[in-house]
């Protein structure tokens, strides 16, 4: 890197600064967690793929498709499900959270069912959002070690400082726009990438010609993920819809967008717009890693330099060799940017939790309530808190998969089918009572415990569905000694979701359509590229 690269990065930096300074004006907790309730579907969107779609996907999806031992396009089956996943969402979940008024969407669990169940459940959301931005930002500062010479601490150090002063400045407003601007960046970045790999490659024919064959498989129906295999269609489908709807809908990262919408019907369209668009950007991913992967496998100086163990390193080492000066710092902004939506997202998310379990144990010994400037100030030292431990985290995490796009999903996959299963029954249930889903939690997770350590010809996908129908029918079961309904809510669940059901249905014909649609362009991508 040159003194143009090193340019653009400390124009970006200054620009995020800048952005969390003028949006640091907030009044009250509903401003620096939701934004004030006034941002629209747009920009929400952008923030919430951003976040999804962080550096991880900008590094490790390629590294899968194009370099992976048995990997290739059959991680697009891993978007099959999220179509799927919005329709069910926006007819149960979020619509119901959305009215609540809740600012941590555990809050729901203490009204419906009791306290245990909202710490339970926030204890879970807490651990796993914080391990899992830790291995997040340990593969980037290992990157970012290669793209910029620094040393692993100080790229988390780089990466730390900058995203928890504008966040912590702008709240939930500077994450969200911030995530637009990163998102766009993305975007530019991995078509540049494509581009300049697919001319090195010599045009489109030369890389048909050079492109592995096993590469180009993007949906399998074959296995079914119980004997050692894995990726097959259909615990990548039914797996995923249980994951995408949890993480969507059920962790405080992703919902608390959802909450911060200014009308249900933005909130609509954003869930919607995720449903459509998450796809064309990961198969963007996909394309660029073939690419690369197969430029790769046809230089045999760009391939001895990718370490054997770790793919991961595919796309910072094409960069730094094939990119020229000032679109390296581009590219690297594009990796910073990345890092930095998904810190800043999982700080913002990890506070809003805290904050509010705080204040609730607060409150049941205290008589004394907090002022909105005591909030603020709290959420500040809070988020500072989360911001240090999570980067401690990154830089003592160790790779559990291939990849680390693969092992943060795995360790995900532990939690989000029962505390999906929480949720839906506290929805849609009138009989199901606290102790009933906290023993169903408990019994879910530690399900997919036990699988894990002693079950590993189980695909990990399957941990969200098995997890899931675990807990479900764990509270099920024991809601049947109770005698009569019993719900905490004013209105009855099933109210709600008739009254939601019938907005939502003029687009779930769109959504099961494009399923439908995105499963028939993987059958045939071998086809045409093959």
């Amino acid at each position: 890197m040159d003194i143009l690269d090193y340019t653009v990065i400390f124009v970006y930096l200054t620009g995020m600064l800048v952005l969390g300074f003028l949006l640091r004006k907030q009044s009250s907790k509903q401003d620096y967690f939701l934004g004030g309730r006034e941002l629209g579907w747009k920009p929400l969107t952008l923030s919430i793929m951003a976040t999804q779609l962080s550096a991880v996907s900008f590094i490790s999806a390629p590294a899968f498709v194009g370099f992976r031992e048995g990997g290739g396009l059959i991680w697009l089956s891993y978007e099959l499900a999220v179509p799927l996943a919005m329709l069910l969402l926006l007819g149960t979940v979020l619509p119901t959270l959305y009215k609540s008024g809740v600012v941590s969407i555990y809050a729901y669990l203490e009204n419906r069912f009791s306290v245990s169940t909202r710490l339970c459940i926030s204890a879970v959301f807490q651990f796993s959002r914080a391990f899992s931005t830790g291995i997040m930002i340990y593969a980037l500062s290992i990157i970012l070690q290669g793209t910029m010479g620094i040393t692993p601490w100080q790229a988390v150090l780089l990466i730390g400082v900058v995203t928890l002063l504008y966040s912590l400045q702008g709240g939930m407003k500077a994450v969200v726009y911030g995530d637009a601007v990163q998102m766009v960046i993305i975007i530019l970045g991995t078509l540049v990438c494509a581009y300049v790999g697919m001319t090195q490659l010599g045009g489109f024919d030369r890389f048909l010609q050079l492109v592995p064959s096993d590469r180009l498989t993007a949906v399998n129906f074959s296995s079914l993920g119980f004997s050692g295999d894995s990726f097959g269609f259909f615990p990548m489908v039914l797996g995923g819809i249980i994951l995408y709807a949890s993480y969507y809908g059920c962790d405080q990262s992703e919902a608390q967008r959802a909450l911060s919408a200014k009308s249900d019907k933005e909130l609509r369209k954003m869930m919607f717009a995720n449903g459509i668009f998450r796809f064309p950007i990961t198969l963007l991913y996909c394309a660029s890693g073939l690419i690369v992967g197969t430029l790769a496998f046809s230089d045999a100086e760009f391939l001895a330099q990718i370490p054997t163990d770790n793919p991961d390193w595919l796309m910072p080492i094409f960069i730094l060799n094939y990119l020229p000066h000032g679109v390296i710092g581009l590219l690297v902004v594009a990796i910073l940017a990345a890092a930095m939506s998904s810190l800043s997202s999982a700080i913002n998310s990890l506070t809003a939790v805290s904050v509010e379990d705080f204040k609730r144990l607060y409150s049941r010994f205290n008589k004394d309530t907090l002022d909105e400037n005591s909030h603020l100030r709290i959420a500040r030292i809070i988020g500072v808190a989360w911001g240090v431990i999570t980067l401690v985290l990154s830089l003592n995490a160790g790779a559990i998969a291939p990849t680390v796009i693969e092992a943060i999903n795995k360790v995900g996959s532990v939690f989000f089918g029962p505390v999906l299963a929480v949720f839906l029954l506290g929805i849609l249930s009138v009989r199901v009572q606290s102790l009933d889903v906290n023993i169903g939690l408990v019994a879910g997770v530690g399900t997919n415990i036990m699988l894990a350590f002693f079950v590993p010809t189980v695909f990990w996908f399957w941990w969200n569905a098995i997890g899931f129908c675990v807990a479900s029918v764990m509270a099920l079961l024991l809601s049947r000694r109770h005698t009569k309904a019993f719900s905490k809510t004013t209105a009855t669940p099933n109210n709600r979701i008739k009254h939601h059901s019938v907005l939502t249905r003029s687009i779930a014909f769109l959504l099961i359509g494009y399923f439908i649609l995105l499963v028939a362009i993987c059958w045939f991508i071998p086809a045409y590229l093959g």
